[in-house]
């Protein structure tokens, strides 16, 4: 073999090798993402509370650290001026739960009061959710999920 083709060889694998590597180091960067995002609104009845169920899948590479969801109603002012990571850091936690090798699937449940849903507009409403990865990179999706209430 000549020295030329084997140089060339050999240059060919560190140009390939060097590309997978900034592949992979650049995927472990990536922010968390959410998937499979669903809510569900049951209304009060009776002496029966309603509730309202979001579920979410968060995918991070560094882990995920916290998610965050807050309920807001399409007709608001948020609507026009949107939702901030500042403001949603105060936002109410989910419970999440380990279901693969860098995701969780995480499940926010809180009951409504026949008092709470008749102070509340009625309509479209949307779920936010901030998804925070353990290396400190956020994701913010202010309309995750919609329901009617």
């Amino acid at each position: 073999m000549s020295r030329r083709l084997i140089t060339s060889a050999v240059a060919g694998v560190v140009v390939v090798g060097g590309a997978g590597a900034f592949a992979l180091a650049y995927a472990g960067e990536q922010p968390p993402a959410l998937s499979h995002s669903t809510a569900h609104y049951t209304a009060p009845a009776g002496d029966r509370d309603g509730s309202l169920t979001f579920t979410t899948e968060v995918k991070a590479s560094s882990g995920v650290k916290s998610v965050k969801v807050l309920a807001w109603p399409a007709s608001s002012s948020l609507a026009k001026r949107g939702l901030t990571v500042k403001e949603m850091a105060h936002a109410e936690p989910a419970s999440c739960a380990p279901s693969g090798h860098d995701t969780v699937r995480c499940t926010y449940k809180v009951a409504v009061t026949q008092a709470e849903a008749d102070g509340s507009p009625r309509g479209r409403w949307h779920v936010a959710v901030l998804a925070t990865g353990k290396d400190g990179d956020a994701t913010l999706k202010t309309k995750a999920a919609d329901f009617t209430a």
